[in-house]
C-alpha cells in the first residue's frame, strides 16, 4: 500500500468527541477505537498527517444529538442563536487545545503553513481550525478576531441552514446548487475580513449565489473544502462546471468528499459504493481544475464512507485505487498533500 501522506481538507472529529463526552460512546483520541472514522492510531495506519479539524455547532445542542443525528429531522438544520453558537465553539476550541496539549506532543495546532510542514516532517499530526458554518461570529466582527487569535485559519460562511451571513443548501439530490439567496451585506463584510486577516474562506455549503458573491469579493483563491462534481453526482452539496471553471481560474481547489450521497448519482446513503465513483469524481474534477486544484475533503466523522475505505485507515486503499486508475505518483501526491499546502500557503502569506 502506499506509504504517500495524506493532508485533507475536512473532518469532524472534534464533534463526535465533544459529543461523546459523558455518555456510553466516550473515547479517547489516543485509543484505537471500533467505530468512527479518525483516532491516533488509526490515523498512523493510514498515513493520516493532518488536516482541517472542524467546529460546527448542531442546531440542536441537547442529549437528543448524542444518542441520533437524523438528517431528515428539520430541527437538524434550524438556526443557531449567535451567544449559544460561540459558547458551543469556545468549547470546541476548549477541546482541541486540550487535545494538543494531553498528546505529549504527537498532535500540533498550526497556525501557518510553514507549521504544517515542521509538524509532517517530524510525524506529528497538523490540526488547522476550521469553523463550518459562521453562526458564532457576530455582525460586528469581535469574535472573528479572537477567533483568529486563538488559532482559526478556515471559515466556511454557512452550514447547509441560512444565518445573519447567507443561506446554505440542502442535502437534496437530484438537485442545482442554485437553491436560494446568496450573501446578506454581512455576509459581504464577513469575505472581506477573513481576506484581511487571511482566513480561508470555504464556499462548501454556500448557494449558487453565495459563491458567485465570494468570487467576486474575494482576493483569495477559492476553495471548496469538501465538495464533488455535480456532473457526476447532481446534489445541491456538489459543484457544477461553471463553479468548478472559477476555481481553477482562481487558482483554488476542490477537495473530494467521500460522502456516499454526495458520490453516487443517483444520491443514496449506501455505504456498499464502489471505489470506482470516487475515481469518475476526481477524473472529472481534474478534467477541469487540473493537476492543481485537486485535493481531498473526506468529511471523515461526518458522514457515511463507502465501506472499502471504511476510515482514516483506509486511505491507502483509496490512493491506490488512483494508482489502478492510471495515476503517477507525482499527480497521487499533489491530490493526498500537495496540494492543500500549495492553496494554503497562497492564502496564508
Amino acid at each position: 500500500m502506499s506509504q504517500i501522506p495524506v493532508f485533507d481538507g475536512h473532518n469532524d472529529t472534534l464533534l463526535k468527541l465533544e459529543l461523546g463526552a459523558g455518555t456510553p460512546r466516550e473515547r479517547s483520541f489516543f485509543d484505537r477505537a471500533a467505530r468512527d472514522h479518525i483516532d491516533l492510531p488509526r490515523a498512523r495506519k493510514g498515513r493520516f498527517a493532518g488536516g482541517l479539524f472542524a467546529i460546527y455547532v448542531p442546531s440542536q445542542l441537547g442529549d437528543a444529538l448524542k444518542v441520533r443525528y437524523d438528517p431528515d429531522d428539520p430541527a437538524n438544520f434550524a438556526e443557531v442563536a449567535q451567544p449559544d453558537a460561540l459558547a458551543f465553539t469556545l468549547r470546541m476550541f476548549a477541546r482541541a487545545l486540550r487535545l494538543e496539549r494531553e498528546s505529549a506532543g504527537e498532535v500540533r495546532i498550526c497556525r501557518t503553513a510553514a507549521e504544517i510542514r515542521a509538524a509532517m516532517a517530524d510525524g506529528k499530526l497538523a490540526m488547522v481550525m476550521h469553523v463550518e458554518g459562521a453562526e458564532a461570529i457576530d455582525a460586528d466582527m469581535t469574535a472573528l478576531e479572537v477567533l483568529h487569535a486563538a488559532g482559526l485559519r478556515s471559515l466556511g460562511p454557512v452550514w447547509s441552514r441560512p444565518n445573519i451571513f447567507g443561506d446554505g443548501v440542502p442535502m437534496a439530490c437530484p438537485s442545482s446548487p442554485d437553491t436560494g439567496p446568496g450573501l446578506t451585506d454581512a455576509g459581504k463584510e464577513l469575505v472581506r475580513a477573513c481576506n484581511r486577516l487571511k482566513i480561508m474562506v470555504d464556499l462548501s455549503h454556500l448557494t449558487e449565489k453565495g459563491f458567485w458573491d465570494v468570487a467576486a469579493l474575494s482576493d483569495r483563491p477559492l476553495v471548496a473544502s469538501h465538495s464533488n462534481a455535480h456532473a457526476v453526482c447532481p446534489s445541491a452539496r456538489n459543484l457544477t462546471d461553471r463553479q468548478l471553471d472559477a476555481i481553477a481560474e482562481s487558482r483554488g481547489l476542490a477537495g473530494l468528499n467521500f460522502h456516499v450521497a454526495f458520490l453516487r448519482p443517483d444520491g443514496a446513503n449506501i455505504s456498499d459504493t464502489p471505489l470506482e465513483v470516487m475515481v469518475r469524481h476526481t477524473d472529472h474534477m481534474l478534467s477541469r481544475l487540473g493537476e492543481d486544484g485537486v485535493a481531498l475533503g473526506s468529511d471523515f466523522d461526518g458522514c457515511m464512507v463507502p465501506r472499502a475505505v471504511g476510515d482514516v485507515a483506509g486511505l491507502p486503499v483509496l490512493l491506490q485505487a488512483f494508482r489502478e486508475a492510471g495515476y503517477g505518483e507525482e499527480l497521487i501526491e499533489k491530490i493526498a498533500w500537495k496540494n492543500w499546502l500549495s492553496v494554503l500557503e497562497r492564502t496564508w502569506n
